[in-house]
């Protein structure tokens, strides 16, 4: 098993498309009606899998992002990032170092709709992913 995507309500689709293309999402296709609402399935670059769907039901009302604590978005190069988003007239929280390294930086910023997404930019040779080796300590209950 693993997970395939996540689906997030929007109110105004093109600007949240706007918006995760700013952060590099590519559009990979649509559902128009379904009984959430039309669904646009995005990826990013390098990646071969639909990574994000935005769910667009106009009549729903305001979107509360609720529950949903953020989503993590890998970058190569933080700084490069930030200027990208800037360049774009997306806004994010300055950088920080999790562990006061000069290579492992994160970032935050606010999708229109009020989700939180944190960038993430791995020490080299960092696998592309978070393993077991990034926690400390014994899960509860193993």
């Amino acid at each position: 098993m693993r997970t395939l995507h996540v689906g997030l309500r929007v109110g105004d689709l093109e600007r949240s498309l706007a918006f995760y293309r700013g952060l590099g999402y590519q559009v990979l296709g649509r559902v128009p009606e379904t009984e959430f609402g039309s669904l646009t399935m995005l990826k990013l670059p390098g990646d071969e899998f639909v990574s994000l769907e935005l769910v667009h039901s106009p009549g729903s009302g305001k979107v509360d992002p609720g529950g949903l604590n953020h989503l993590v978005v890998k970058v190569e190069s933080m700084e490069e990032t930030l200027t990208d988003l800037a360049a774009q007239g997306i806004p994010a929280e300055p950088p920080g170092s999790p562990d006061d390294s000069e290579d492992f930086w994160t970032a935050w910023l606010t999708d229109p709709d009020g989700y939180r997404i944190e960038l993430v930019q791995w020490p080299a040779g960092h696998a592309d992913g978070m393993t077991e080796a990034d926690l400390s300590g014994p899960v509860a209950g193993d």
